[in-house]
């Protein structure tokens, strides 16, 4: 029996994936999560050479803010050191230049930095990298590689989380005023004085448990479909990170199997 999805809702603008599986089990989604956080490569800021900075900033901290910014990431014009033909060495197959300069009074943002490839640019052009006061100025080149989220999280493509499907039901309740008035995620809401269910708020709850001790005429039971969250910092795209979450993991199934 093969595995099922149903896309529940896509938000575009917070890079926002939720959708069902079923005929499956947390196993399995327990790998694409750590695919998602661990392997899937992006591209990130690794070396920076400051030539001028006498900002309050000291040159460690404005390389770790440079380091956590994310970067478009082409993984069709990139490979990792490891898998590069130079052997490591650097070359425009595995590093990425991007400069940075600035030297007008007020905020350095992440736009203002020129890359060598313009498809792999910084995703948030208006993130502030530094404040520049009266005669301060900021020179600095820096070097982006493609790494993976279990050698740090600067490289992580995104966020993934998923919990097991959940089906509440309203009996006779005691006060359903109370509940609607504790329900701060909108899973309830009062109909004159009756306690409706909004069904497309019970998936993005934290506190179902939480209601269901307040009243014993609510009652929630767990399918053994599983609700997937899948959030992008924006290097890559939401389907992509899906995409090469799978090829990894069947990649690393081959080689156990090879193995065996």
């Amino acid at each position: 029996m093969s595995i099922k999805l149903t896309k529940i809702k896509e938000e575009r603008k917070n890079n926002k994936l939720v959708f069902k599986m079923e005929n499956t089990d947390v196993a399995f989604a327990n790998a694409i999560r750590r695919m998602v956080v661990e392997e899937v490569p992006t591209l990130a800021v690794e070396d920076v050479e400051i030539k001028d900075n006498n900002t309050a900033l000291y040159d460690e901290m404005l390389a770790l803010r440079l380091g956590l910014l994310p970067i478009k990431t082409d993984l069709k014009s990139y490979k990792l050191k490891s898998e590069c033909k130079c052997g490591g060495e650097g070359c425009a197959q595995c590093e990425l230049k991007i400069t940075l300069k600035g030297n007008k009074k007020g905020y350095l943002k992440a736009g203002e930095a020129q890359s060598a490839d313009p498809k792999c640019t910084f995703v948030y052009e208006n993130m502030i990298v530094v404040k520049l006061l009266a005669k301060q100025k900021v020179d600095v080149t820096m070097t982006a590689i493609l790494g993976k989220g279990k050698e740090h999280a600067k490289w992580s493509a995104g966020w993934a989380y998923y919990k097991k499907e959940a089906n509440v039901k309203v009996g006779k309740v005691e006060n359903a005023e109370k509940i609607a008035k504790a329900c701060v995620d909108g899973v309830f809401s009062l109909k004159g004085s009756k306690l409706e269910v909004n069904q497309d708020k019970v998936n993005d709850s934290q506190l179902l448990e939480f209601y269901a001790d307040l009243d014993k005429g609510i009652e929630i039971d767990y399918t053994d479909n599983i609700i997937f969250t899948l959030e992008s910092w924006g290097q890559l795209g939401l389907k992509q990170i899906l995409d090469e979450s799978a090829n990894i993991l069947i990649s690393k199934c081959e080689e156990l199997e090879k193995a065996l």
